[in-house]
């Protein structure tokens, strides 16, 4: 049995009878009610898209690139079986996501993919691989979202080229109306081959060279997607009041982390509005968004410096509610805001050469191609930025704020722990 669903990127995806009932299942219909970017509607009114679409769109990914592989001899007796599990993992590897994207994550939640383990060998969607593929299906399905697995055929699924970056960055773009995304998808894909690992001599996924200009789009695509809606200043803001109001209703016990893979966008939001009602929340709900006080590119800093905002939620809010009594603001009023570190393109893939020779494309780049890797790192580090939003107007010292930023965390934790201002030098 086969479905035809017509998607707005890919025109015609075609599911199949094990995609149908996976589809089906109430943990993926979840899905349909958790938009892929998170609050960026709120900049980009199109941007209202969900991990639904965006998990049948990897699907279609994966189905093209398997096909490609067949067509080429490439997928032995041992490849095909391994194939309906990469299938499945292609369509599920969002199934354990929070409510407005990657945000929880920000705060502490565990990993959605460590989240997606329970899902998956567990309940209906265990029931449904088990029976249509294998007994270990649900097993091996999280191995490969978790990029753990020995399967050759990991890379497509979790890798520095796999099918889901592809995917996002095209549906991203497309329904924020932005032309930042622009992707050669079909070179990737056909450039996408097994090879034989130059290290280990295992079977896995690599690219031929004549690849490396369409994976280069890729890089320069992301960072685009990164620098104008990912970290979007206002995107940036709403993300760190609803972190905020999020993690003061877990301490508060209104809210327990083990709930929030369960809700959708708005069914969190709901619970939100009657078990911790605040002024965060209101402004979430009405666009009265936090304003910049200070921003710095991350270029601009210390390589290290400031880390202990991306990671250290407790000692954030804190330092949050410190800076707001040296501003002479509400508890709550300052958010300090200074996105997960995170690889623009993290490079570790096998490359075909056109002798035949098979090189790993790592952090030292390859000899003859542009040095992606380094690239890759000054785009990220000019695209991230630390911010500091505020309620209401605010007067912060710019240098009295980058201070902070270079202090040492255990300086920083020191002066909270002892009432101290976090803006003036000692």
């Amino acid at each position: 049995m086969f479905e035809i669903i017509r998607d707005p990127l890919w025109n015609n995806i075609t599911l199949d009878d094990l995609a149908i009932r996976l589809v089906d299942t109430r943990a993926f219909q979840r899905l349909r009610y958790v938009r892929q970017l998170g609050l960026a509607y709120l900049v980009y009114p199109g941007a209202t898209h969900t991990r639904f679409e965006h998990a049948l769109g990897t699907w279609h990914l994966a189905g093209r690139t398997l096909a490609l592989l067949q067509d080429r001899g490439e997928l032995t007796a041992g490849h095909e079986r391994e194939a309906r599990v990469v299938a499945a993992a292609a369509l599920l590897h969002d199934i354990g996501h929070y409510p407005f994207s990657h945000a929880l994550e920000e705060i502490g939640a565990p990993h959605h993919e460590d989240v997606a383990g329970a899902l998956l060998t567990r309940g209906e969607i265990a029931e449904v691989l088990r029976d249509a593929i294998a007994a270990d299906a649900p097993e091996r399905v999280v191995e490969l979202i978790r990029g753990r697995s020995a399967s050759p055929l990991q890379g497509l699924v979790s890798g520095s080229l796999d099918l889901d970056k592809i995917e996002y960055l095209k549906r991203d773009a497309l329904m924020c109306g932005v032309p930042y995304g622009e992707i050669d998808v079909d070179r990737l894909i056909h450039s996408l081959t097994l090879v034989s690992d130059p290290v280990t001599g295992r079977s896995t996924v690599g690219v031929s060279e004549k690849g490396l200009s369409a994976l280069e789009s890729l890089l320069f695509a992301k960072y685009q997607m990164y620098r104008n809606v990912y970290w979007h200043h206002a995107v940036r803001s709403a993300t760190a009041m609803y972190k905020r109001l999020v993690a003061d209703a877990i301490d508060s016990g209104s809210l327990r982390v083990a709930e929030l893979a369960s809700f959708s966008d708005e069914s969190l939001l709901h619970q939100l509005e009657e078990r911790a009602p605040s002024r965060l929340l209101r402004g979430l709900r009405e666009r009265r968004l936090y304003k910049r006080a200070f921003e710095c590119p991350s270029a601009e800093l210390p390589e290290e410096a400031a880390e202990w905002i991306a990671s250290d939620r407790r000692l954030v809010a804190a330092a949050e509610n410190q800076i707001a009594r040296d501003v002479g603001l509400e508890l709550g009023e300052v958010l300090l805001d200074y996105p997960v570190k995170t690889q623009m393109l993290d490079l570790d893939l096998p490359v075909l050469r056109r002798n035949g020779e098979v090189r790993r494309l790592t952090g030292e780049g390859l000899e003859g191609a542009i040095n992606l890797p380094m690239l890759s790192n000054e785009l990220y580090r000019s695209a991230r930025w630390l911010r500091v939003f505020v309620a209401r107007p605010a007067l912060l010292d710019r240098k009295a704020v980058v201070r902070l930023a270079v202090m040492p965390e255990s300086e920083v934790r020191s002066r909270v722990a002892n009432g101290e201002s976090l803006l003036t030098a000692r």
